[in-house]
């Protein structure tokens, strides 16, 4: 049986007159769009049209959420309890969602962004806040996430879950991600034969010099790197010339609602 993968990437970071990355050239390229929902970046018109993009090209629509930090790009950590995380959670997905269904599509997943992610990767309580939001939204909405808490806690929850590879970030051998302050440009050629490594054999490299082992149902591209779109069109290439079949989440989750 072909290997299964879904290529998400983070988009709708526009606001106002500022504009971030470049989504119409990206979205020939990927299946699932974490679309910003004005907290981090983003806001109700960039939403909307980030929407209408996805469903234009067969895009899968997700939320992509975080805390409430536009001037930090939602990178910056705030105290926070698990009822504020279901909060957060629950009024940006929910925006989103609405707009989804006003473009005739529905949400496929959502997954935290920035500071957000990493705290709910990281803390039990705060990821079963975030799960139970997601599973107040309606079935069969899935969580993308990486690390090892978040894929027992949406199966306790009983929500699909989506194991998360990145594949324009370093990481060290601990399994954590090696951020970037301001998000450089990639070989794209490098960053393919990564995602080919990765959805094939599981491995990931660290920047000791080491290999990982990762079991992904989708990896993750960044729409803000300058040269995204080359990187997208060459791992898409890359894939499907290795037997990949490229298509939205929905196929080999690790736990269904």
């Amino acid at each position: 049986m072909a290997r299964v993968i879904d290529i998400n990437c983070d988009m709708g970071e526009s606001f106002g007159r500022w504009t971030l990355g470049n989504d119409a050239a990206l979205m020939p390229y990927i299946t699932s769009a974490n679309i910003a929902c004005g907290w981090h970046a983003g806001d109700p018109a960039v939403m909307r049209q980030t929407v209408e993009l996805a469903v234009a090209h067969g895009v899968g629509i997700g939320a992509h959420v975080g805390f409430p930090d536009l001037l930090g790009f939602g990178r910056r950590r705030i105290d926070v309890t698990p009822q504020e995380v279901y909060d957060y959670t629950l009024y940006q997905a929910g925006a989103l969602q609405a707009f989804a269904h006003a473009a005739g599509s529905r949400l496929q997943h959502v997954k935290p962004h920035g500071a957000f992610y990493v705290m709910c990767s990281q803390n039990e309580e705060l990821c079963e806040a975030l799960c139970r939001a997601i599973k107040a939204l309606g079935n069969g909405i899935a969580l993308v996430m990486m690390g090892d808490i978040a894929p027992r806690v949406a199966a306790s929850v009983g929500i699909p879950m989506a194991r998360e590879g990145y594949i324009d970030l370093n990481y060290n051998r601990q399994g954590q991600l090696v951020l970037e302050r301001r998000k450089q440009a990639w070989d794209p050629e490098e960053v393919a034969r990564r995602a080919v490594e990765l959805v094939l054999h599981g491995r990931i490299p660290t920047i000791e010099g080491e290999t990982l082992q990762a079991e992904v149902e989708t990896i993750c591209i960044h729409g803000d790197a300058p040269n995204a779109p080359e990187i997208a069109q060459r791992v898409r290439q890359r894939l499907e010339e290795a037997g990949v079949v490229v298509r939205p989440l929905g196929t080999g989750m690790t736990a269904t609602a």
